[in-house]
């Protein structure tokens, strides 16, 4: 299976949807990649749609411009394809050298889909600068806020591993505890965003167990612990801050860093004497006990 994001498959089914969302052409067919897909078109189009008032960092926008301009090189976007029929006088006729200038068919489509590779590359960048500059101190309520959000889902997509994917994930649970933090007074906000935050805790936390378990190797399991370690002491700084209320619900959230705790143990420990998972749940894998520890 290809899990590069931008394939010459998945390049031209981006193109596709980027023309559906302009109000093109409909194309009657469904891609795997679609749900991958779907965050960057949503980015694009949010991007045309409402520009914030920020201001893009001129050596950033200088960066920016000379790759894109490197990737059209190397890859030909906009060079035309002409024979090299020898001397004008060796050529048939005029029709046939005017002919040989222009790009055939497939290679028409393959530019059209490295340009859509270009759209994309553009479109993650900028997402990640100036614009989620705009929006990463937005919390529900904000009207950034569902940018803030898209550019995760877009983070994601352009995700290159599981091992990217699950750290990306726990970052946004980091993201989101900060967001509870000025949710405080509001109970049903502040649920929603630890609610958030769980669920994105437990999407990195089964990525990186995963990972950990088919190549049984501990890194995995490292990044998991840095997070578990730092977010405790976060959660547990917030008890003194909030409603009683909330406080329970801060607790439902310190019990799950508890019970990753036990499992990334319990996985470190299988790895280590060579043992297989004997199944899996929420949080990934789930460890069997050694042999010498029965």
């Amino acid at each position: 299976m290809d899990s590069d994001l931008f394939s010459r498959r998945r390049a031209e089914r981006f193109s596709q949807l980027l023309d559906e969302a302009d109000g093109g052409r409909r194309h009657h067919v469904r891609s795997r990649a679609d749900d991958q897909l779907a965050p960057l078109v949503t980015v694009s189009k949010r991007l045309r749609s409402g520009r914030p008032e920020v201001e893009v960092d001129a050596g950033f926008r200088t960066g920016l411009r000379a790759m894109l301009v490197a990737t059209a090189e190397r890859e030909g976007i906009g060079a035309a394809t002409v024979e090299n029929a020898g001397t004008a006088s060796g050529r048939a006729t005029a029709g046939a050298s005017t002919k040989g200038s222009f790009l055939p068919a497939v290679t028409a489509r393959r530019a059209r889909a490295r340009g859509a590779v270009l759209v994309g590359v553009a479109a993650g960048a900028i997402a990640l600068s100036g614009i989620s500059a705009a929006s990463e101190n937005a919390v529900p309520g904000d009207a950034l806020y569902g940018m803030k959000r898209s550019t995760e889902r877009a983070q994601l997509a352009l995700a290159s591993s599981d091992i990217s994917r699950g750290q990306l994930f726990l970052d946004f649970a980091r993201t989101r505890l900060g967001e509870a933090a000025t949710m405080r007074g509001d109970r049903p906000a502040f649920t929603a965003v630890l609610d958030d935050m769980d669920a994105d805790t437990r999407q990195g936390v089964r990525l990186l167990t995963t990972t950990a378990a088919q190549r049984a190797e501990s890194a995995g399991l490292d990044a998991v612990n840095a997070f578990l370690t730092g977010q405790r002491r976060e959660l547990a700084g917030l008890l003194g801050t909030v409603t009683r209320a909330e406080r329970d619900r801060t607790h439902r959230s310190i019990a799950l860093l508890d019970a990753i705790r036990k499992r990334s143990d319990g996985l470190r420990a299988a790895i280590a004497c060579d043992l297989p998972p004997s199944g899996s749940d929420a949080l990934g894998p789930v460890p069997d006990v050694c042999p010498a520890d029965r």
